[in-house]
């Protein structure tokens, strides 16, 4: 086998429980984003575009879809014969058989899939963030600092500080200090769950901790590595990040893609472009008197009613007279004649009756983003509120 100088192992393998009915069926990772994409195929973008390609995808929960997603990794040119894409989900082994029991212990299970490429450097990531980066700019740092780990971190508000990891460091970016999700936070920057580990240091530390329970990157491995006195760095990241852990930040998120010079984030960039399967659907298609405004339509999308700043996923279908406004709507979903969607995430594969009604524009009193989960039957007439979490069909007329 080829040495390589730096490989990726994407951990895929979370449930997403804060997204209810979106993650019932997939792991977090493979649910929908942005109108064409999956959330996992932000960071295995970030790997081909920044040189990497040999990534390792961790499945565990859900891996239906996921697997049949990444397949064998033509879109993201990472269908190699040395190297490209492997799916590693948990397997019997001759002395035991065990799932993933955290993320560090995810990676030690496959210590000789890594091994069989001998890397320089390992370059560990979450499968469930929005963002664009380049690693080989992190890895410069990594070598230029002469670092053993280097963790990506950025910048966050200090009273939203205890919700990360949060590193400490002195000015030339050493760290001092590591606390995972303190009450009183003494740093802003917070740990983005990017690693890179020079791969002598972290087969070490993943060996000495071979028999901690749930052991985890953030909780066992970073603050064993700081005890043994190891030089870890804190690469500084300043871009669009964003974890969409719940369903109020995964709308938001998709709301920000319909602003990319305001928000950030940018998916029409054709400098670090975010590449996906392929639909296989024909051209959307507006109808004569249709309305669409602001929004993101894909392939295979008829519109006859109206649409206003929303994202309609590939083969959606909005009837006459019906309205769609601020609202997510995933792949396959039909909305019947007279149907209010608003301010919403609607799954995939799910139909809206006639004259039904789906959340509603936020006021003072109600700000919630209603969410119907995967094929559901949403009854004529029917009213599903501003906080409501659907996962089985409504009745007609019934209200939610």
């Amino acid at each position: 086998m080829i040495r390589k100088e730096m490989i990726a192992m994407l951990l895929a393998g979370g449930q997403g429980s804060r997204l209810g009915v979106l993650t019932s069926k997939v792991a977090k990772p493979a649910v929908a984003f942005g109108g064409k994409y999956r959330i996992i195929d932000f960071p295995l973008s970030n790997c081909i575009n920044s040189g990497i390609d040999t990534v390792g995808v961790l499945t565990q929960y859900q891996p239906l879809r996921l697997n049949t997603h990444i397949g064998i990794g033509i879109p993201w040119d990472l269908d190699r014969n040395n190297g490209g894409v492997t799916v590693l989900p948990p397997y019997e082994k001759s002395n035991n058989s065990e799932w993933y029991s955290g993320t560090a212990n995810a990676i030690y299970q496959n210590m000789n899939y890594m091994e069989q490429y001998n890397p320089e450097y390992v370059l560990i990531l979450s499968g469930d963030h929005i963002y664009k980066m380049d690693y080989e700019v992190m890895l410069d740092f990594h070598k230029e600092n002469n670092a053993d780990v280097t963790i990506a971190t950025m910048p966050v508000p200090l009273e939203e500080a205890s919700r990360f990891g949060i590193v400490i460091a002195d000015e030339d970016k050493r760290i001092q200090d590591f606390e995972e999700k303190p009450e009183h936070p003494r740093s802003n920057l917070a740990s983005m769950g990017i690693y890179i580990f020079s791969w002598k240091v972290l087969k070490e530390a993943l060996t000495a901790m071979k028999d901690q329970s749930n052991c985890d990157f953030g909780k066992h491995i970073i603050p064993y590595c700081h005890e043994k006195k190891q030089r870890l760095f804190a690469y500084e990241y300043n871009g669009y990040w964003k974890d969409v852990g719940t369903i109020p930040s995964l709308w938001e998120a998709n709301m920000e893609v319909l602003d990319p010079e305001h928000s950030g984030i940018n998916l029409f960039d054709e400098d670090w472009k975010i590449y996906s399967r392929n639909s296989g659907m024909p051209g959307h298609k507006i109808c004569a008197g249709a309305n669409v405004e602001n929004s993101m339509i894909t392939d295979g999308c008829k519109i006859a009613g109206s649409v206003k700043h929303s994202i309609l996923f590939a083969g959606v279908k909005v009837e006459a007279g019906a309205v769609v406004e601020d609202a997510v709507v995933m792949g396959r979903t039909t909305i019947k004649a007279g149907a209010s969607v608003k301010h919403c995430i609607v799954a995939e594969n799910v139909v809206i009756g006639e004259n039904a009604v789906v959340g509603a524009m936020p006021t003072e009193e109600e700000q919630g983003v209603a969410t119907i989960g995967p094929d559901v039957c949403v009854g004529t007439g029917a009213k599903i509120g501003s906080n409501a979490m659907i996962s089985e069909d409504v009745k007609d007329g019934e209200e939610k």
